[in-house]
């Protein structure tokens, strides 16, 4: 009689704690909603800027139905929540996978283009350096990243409708790496490392002729031959930056009175 009355109290008590567990339990609003309806939903909130909420709605639907043209949709969806969310790691990586798993998809053009605007966007960006002790120590991998994501797009699809912007955002990442390099020349200048100064200068007058960087990169390199008593170095420096930029004042190039080179 004891074991029954036993056995009756643990069975109740285990009805108890399964009725507690089941109360406490949310019940899952989307479990029978259709592929339409669960991409709508997460769509609006996408809209409305609730990415977090966005982006779990997109993976039940990827999840739930994981063949066709909704979980693609969904994918490239959660990446650009997550670029609205300036969570570029995440974004990054959800576009890496899609580009992975749809190669040839009809809108991975516009996936190249979102990884070039995450790495644009980056927080770290280019001229942070510029209120660091060392700017040498901060290297723009973000800016090359997004160079070469807009460069993928251009040359891949080339008539895409996000091509031309890819373009402007191109000609604007080619001025600020050069800018950054002068910068880093012109670093190495002020501390006395003339023989880094004078190198780094020379990558940009070779990496970027003609551009108002490289005119700056030429005049750093005559003062750092001049610092370094090479002169010969230092007089075919002055006569090809003369050649390249004929409106220069040879006067003020040669007496190296004047800080002629731009800071940004």
């Amino acid at each position: 009689m004891l074991k029954h009355l036993l056995r009756l109290t643990l069975m109740a008590c285990a009805l108890a704690l399964a009725a507690c567990g089941s109360l406490g339990e949310k019940p899952d609003e989307t479990k029978n909603w259709s592929a339409d309806k669960l991409y709508a939903e997460a769509a609006d909130e996408l809209k409305n800027s609730n990415y977090e909420k966005s982006i779990k709605l997109f993976e039940k639907l990827e999840s739930r139905y994981p063949f066709g043209s909704y979980a693609q949709r969904a994918q490239m969806q959660i990446a650009y929540a997550y670029y609205k969310q300036n969570e570029q790691a995440q974004c990054l990586a959800a576009i890496d996978r899609f580009i992975r798993l749809h190669p040839n998809h009809p809108n991975v053009d516009y996936m190249y283009y979102l990884r070039g605007l995450a790495n644009f966007k980056d927080k770290k960006g280019l001229f942070d350096f510029i209120s660091e002790q060392d700017p040498t120590e901060r290297d723009p991998k973000a800016v090359r990243a997004a160079f070469d994501a807009f460069k993928q797009l251009i040359d891949r699809y080339p008539n895409s409708q996000y091509a031309s912007d890819a373009r402007d955002r191109l000609n604007y990442l080619v001025g600020a790496m050069a800018r950054y390099e002068v910068h880093v020349a012109n670093y190495y200048y002020r501390r006395g490392a003339f023989v880094a100064a004078a190198n780094r200068a020379q990558n940009v007058v070779r990496d970027y002729p003609g551009s108002e960087a490289a005119k700056s990169a030429l005049r750093i390199q005559m003062l750092s031959y001049d610092a370094l008593g090479m002169k010969e170095l230092r007089d075919d420096t002055e006569r090809v930056y003369q050649l390249n930029f004929p409106q220069a004042d040879a006067a003020d190039i040669a007496s190296g009175k004047k800080p002629w080179w731009k800071v940004w």
